[in-house]
């Protein structure tokens, strides 16, 4: 089992930028494919991002590409979305989850394992 939490969130101008961190604790992180989803008000969960155990590998919702960036870091069990050219639409709760298939990039929720609380990013217009 791994614990999941997530910090970083918070309230920035459009075009801004954020960086979230999903700290883990539990079994060990590189066991798991890690992954960013986010619900808005009023909107089912949706996936961001994605990256594999060992971080060569990533994949990423059509609406983020080259804007966020996924990444990890095992020897410190956190894994990162560094959010730029932030936008209204991408306010929401972001969440940080955990997938113990290591062989794919799992790109829906259903397909992981353990959630962290979720962490609030407002984008202000």
């Amino acid at each position: 089992q791994v614990h999941l939490v997530e910090s970083g969130g918070g309230l920035v101008q459009a075009g801004g930028s954020l960086r979230l961190s999903c700290a883990a604790s539990g079994r060990p992180f590189s066991s798991y494919t890690m992954g960013w989803f986010r619900q808005a008000p009023g909107k089912e969960r949706e996936f961001v991002a994605a990256i594999s155990w060992s971080g060569g590998r990533t994949v990423y919702e059509d609406s983020v590409k080259g804007r966020f960036t996924i990444s990890r870091d095992n020897a410190k069990n956190t894994v990162y979305l560094q959010m730029n050219s932030l936008k209204p639409e991408d306010t929401a709760v972001y969440y940080c989850a955990a997938d113990s298939r290591l062989t794919v990039l799992n790109v829906k929720s259903g397909e992981y394992d353990y959630w962290g609380q979720g962490t609030q990013v407002t984008v202000s217009s």
